[in-house]
């Protein structure tokens, strides 16, 4: 009886040893509901200064919010509607709140490094990038989308393999999706020796710094004038 009790005992640790990791991935998964107060924030903001109709919209999550738009691209109707943090799950949740209400001629989107650090499987990320691309084009057929892949950064530089892998997922995607523009933001922050170039991130390691926007400002610029809708969808 009580070697029967020690290896019920043991089996059980063993057990729990085994679902430790994957509970703590589930207690990342946080809910959308958490962006309400930044969703209202930006309704309120629309009712005092509406943003420009046919605009440019700028969505995604930190690198997106920390981007400072309306100065990096002078002259264009941009405006941005990031918010720090956000998956695309969250902008999946979002989308008829912070992209349908502006029905802009042109949407450029981040986000994707946050889903990996919380956990999410390539498969997983790829199916809510989908359905974001998906909705999209079905309420706003003549919208284009520039979509930028996920960055490489120090701070999660144990993640980039999965996240070239998503990227490469995305890239086809666009290819067989002509209102989709890849961009590969990417390639600009590495140095020669395939690593990130420290210069261009703040000191998290993870998002950009001046440096680093003005680079990405150069690569997305001649993008933003290009007046081509999408097509409709059948």
């Amino acid at each position: 009886m009580r070697i029967t009790i020690v290896m019920l005992t043991t089996t059980s640790i063993l057990f729990l040893l085994l679902l430790a990791p994957l509970l703590a991935c589930a207690a990342e998964e946080k809910p959308p509901q958490r962006f309400e107060s930044d969703i209202q924030r930006f309704e309120a903001k629309d009712k005092e200064n509406p943003p420009p109709k046919d605009g440019i919209l700028f969505t995604g999550s930190s690198t997106i919010r920390m981007w400072k738009v309306e100065q990096s691209f002078p002259g264009l109707p941009v405006f941005n509607r990031g918010f720090g943090g956000s998956t695309y799950a969250d902008l999946k949740h979002y989308m008829p709140r912070v992209i349908f209400p502006y029905a802009p001629r042109l949407i450029v989107i981040y986000t994707g490094d946050n889903d990996l650090a919380h956990g999410a499987t390539v498969q997983t990320v790829f199916n809510d990038f989908k359905e974001v691309m998906e909705g999209v084009h079905v309420h706003l057929p003549k919208t284009r989308i520039l979509l930028i892949g996920i960055k490489p950064g120090t701070a999660r530089w144990a993640l980039w393999d999965k996240a070239k892998e998503t990227n490469a997922l995305f890239q086809q995607y666009a290819t067989q999706n002509p209102f989709i523009t890849y961009v590969d933001c990417g390639k600009v922050l590495l140095g020669k020796d395939g690593l990130p170039k420290k210069e261009l991130f703040l000191d998290d390691g993870l998002h950009l710094n001046d440096n680093g926007y003005a680079e990405w400002n150069k690569i997305i610029a001649p993008l933003l004038t290009e007046n081509k809708p999408g097509p409709e969808k059948k």
